[in-house]
């Protein structure tokens, strides 16, 4: 791998800097993507439409079938229906169901340093597991840690849990706080917000991340355990294999009278027929529908870009950041409000498909080997498939997927040139390239601005955009948000 590709942990050979008269490149100028920004000047778009998209981005975090989300939203649904909920707590609890996971990327780096595991592949199987049970919680942890080591290694990692205490609470503590903090951020009622924080108390109080019993856990909050446990039971082995798992924790893990609805319905062959192509929208209160303008959808863009970066503690701001400069470098090439406004949201979740990456991976310290880089190289396509379920993020999908395309075809996933790139990708290439190389990674400290441009430069104009770099500068001689590092680039390695 060559080039900017550099920042991204291989250095390999690159291309001679052009300074000076560079050559342009082909290219479409747009100022403003009008076709996007059309799409998007909407006055009110249903935030259940959008929410719900999106929602697949926490299901692979989590390492669930993609829609799992959804699919709990049905069953809790159905349940609240059961129970003849009154309208205003089906709407708190719609939310709550489709946005319980959103804290699922902030405990992703710990457990899988901590456990030498894919994080992915280590919540995924957790979910089956009945946490109360010693014997099976110690069954899991052995079959989970550093697949594929030797004993001795296994043995280590086992201790080294051992040894940090109360893990699992800290884990559902640091996901649970992050996801009520989403919910809050996008307006959502508070009621929303501790429900998910909740979602992982059990009825018998030995569940995290507080300890809760019986009625002291919010109703919402009993309905989401129960309805994302029985969500993965029955992905894994269909309603007989659901039910009996709901009758063994009826009263350990789950309100028994919750318990008692789901088993009144779950013989219903129409219903689980229907949660293989659910529709979320038919399920929202319809009273009390909620509908998102230009500043929500800014605000939800905001929200998962925390998300995102809090996937990695060397993300920690990477997709706000990437967002500050390529607002800052269309400013300088004379985007309009409306250019700018939709750039700000591709960068925002360009690296939404990043969610589906193992932390093993993200946070190496080494360099990358081939089957790991591929890996990488695959996050632009989990971009582009979120974004193109999303109403309105759908019109920018392509966009926020192309960050890694090079005007000579170079990039990836699509290995796109300058006919196809226009200038919005242009501009969102050269922040993302802009923002690692300052930014500190796991394989090397951050370079200086100096040393961050000079790099920039060798792919100028034959890989990235002669216009946008000089932009990028303008931008940065104007900007005080963007912090310089004075370090010394013969102290800092690039990859």
């Amino acid at each position: 791998m060559n080039g900017t590709l550099a920042g991204y942990r291989f250095a390999g050979n690159v291309a001679l800097h052009a300074t000076g008269n560079h050559r342009r490149a082909p290219v479409r100028r747009l100022k403003a993507p009008s076709r996007v920004a059309d799409a998007c000047a909407v006055e009110q778009i249903e935030l259940s439409g959008v929410i719900g998209a999106l929602s697949y981005a926490l299901d692979v975090a989590e390492g669930q079938r993609p829609g799992h989300a959804v699919r709990s939203c049905l069953i809790g649904m159905r349940l609240a229906e059961e129970l003849d909920l009154p309208a205003v707590d089906r709407s708190d609890l719609f939310y709550a169901l489709l946005l319980k996971d959103a804290g699922c990327s902030a405990n992703a780096n710990r457990m899988a340093a901590l456990f030498a595991a894919d994080d992915r592949a280590a919540k995924a199987t957790s979910k089956l597991v009945d946490w109360s049970n010693r014997r099976a919680a110690l069954l899991w942890s052995l079959r989970t840690v550093a697949p594929g080591a030797g004993l001795r290694r296994r043995v280590q990692v086992l201790r080294g849990i051992r040894d940090e205490g109360n893990v699992t609470r800290q884990f559902m503590e640091a996901r649970c706080d992050r996801g009520a903090e989403i919910a809050r951020m996008l307006f959502l009622s508070e009621q929303t917000a501790v429900a998910i924080r909740s979602l992982d108390e059990h009825w018998d109080g030995r569940g995290m991340p507080d300890g809760l019993s019986g009625e002291e856990i919010p109703l919402a909050a009993r309905i989401l355990c129960l309805a994302q446990t029985v969500e993965v039971f029955h992905a894994t082995g269909g309603v007989k294999t659901a039910r009996a798992m709901a009758k063994r924790r009826r009263g350990r893990w789950f309100d028994p009278s919750l318990v008692d609805a789901f088993l009144d319905f779950c013989d219903e062959r129409e219903f689980w027929v229907a949660l293989e192509a659910p529709d979320v929208s038919q399920w929202e209160p319809p009273d009390l529908a909620l509908a998102g303008d230009d500043d929500r959808l800014d605000r939800i863009a905001e929200a998962f870009a925390r998300v995102i970066d809090a996937k990695s503690p060397f993300t920690a701001s990477h997709s706000q950041r990437v967002a500050e400069i390529a607002d800052g470098i269309a400013a300088a090439l004379d985007f309009d409000a409306d250019g700018r406004r939709v750039l700000r949201r591709a960068a925002l979740l360009h690296d939404i498909g990043k969610l589906a990456i193992s932390n093993q991976i993200l946070d190496k310290p080494g360099k990358l080997t081939e089957e790991e880089f591929r890996a990488i190289q695959t996050h632009p396509v989990y971009t582009l498939r979120i974004l193109e379920r999303a109403p309105c993020f759908s019109e920018l999908a392509d966009l926020a997927a192309n960050h890694h395309e090079k005007l000579d075809g170079s990039g990836y996933p699509r290995s796109l040139g300058a006919h196809t790139l226009d200038l919005p990708m242009r501009v969102l290439a050269v922040a993302d390239i802009y923002e690692a190389l300052t930014a500190q990674r796991p394989y090397r400290d951050p370079l200086s601005v100096g040393a961050a441009l000079a790099i920039i430069d060798r792919d100028v104009p034959e890989r990235l955009d002669a216009d946008v770099r000089r932009a990028l500068e303008i931008h940065l001689g104007r900007s005080r948000a963007i912090p310089v590092r004075e370090i010394e680039p013969a102290d800092r390695r690039v990859a």
